[in-house]
């Protein structure tokens, strides 16, 4: 599959429309950035369950605010639209697939388990 580009008219259509979305926060005059680039849309050749997407933080600069980025690339995991898995950098290939395989492996029930019990407080 390849990425899809988020932006505030689809974001919250592709995280509650999936189960796991991994975004790239980008810029295009970010070097980094262009040089990860082929190693996500490799990621997301070969894991076509999992959404990967990117946003154009110089574009969708109201989603990099509202998500508090401060260095690029970052990449934000969200899982049941929760964030799951949220660093800055690039990540090799394996790396990043490693994060997913994870992501995907989480007992989601003990994670909102969690959740509740942190808000109760």
């Amino acid at each position: 599959m390849a990425t899809v580009d988020l932006n505030k008219e689809n974001f919250s259509d592709v995280i509650t429309g999936n189960d796991i979305v991994v975004v790239d926060f980008w810029a295009p005059w970010c070097g980094p950035c262009k040089s990860f680039a082929p190693t996500y849309e490799a990621v997301s050749e070969k894991i076509p369950a999992v959404v990967i997407a990117k946003v154009n933080t110089e574009v969708e600069q109201e989603m990099a605010h509202h998500f508090q980025i401060r260095s690029i690339p970052t990449l934000m995991i969200f899982r049941e639209q929760i964030i799951i898995y949220s660093e800055p950098g690039a990540l090799p290939g394996p790396a990043l697939e490693d994060i997913i395989a994870q992501v995907q492996a989480l007992d989601m029930a003990e994670v909102h388990k969690q959740i509740a019990a942190e808000n109760a407080k």
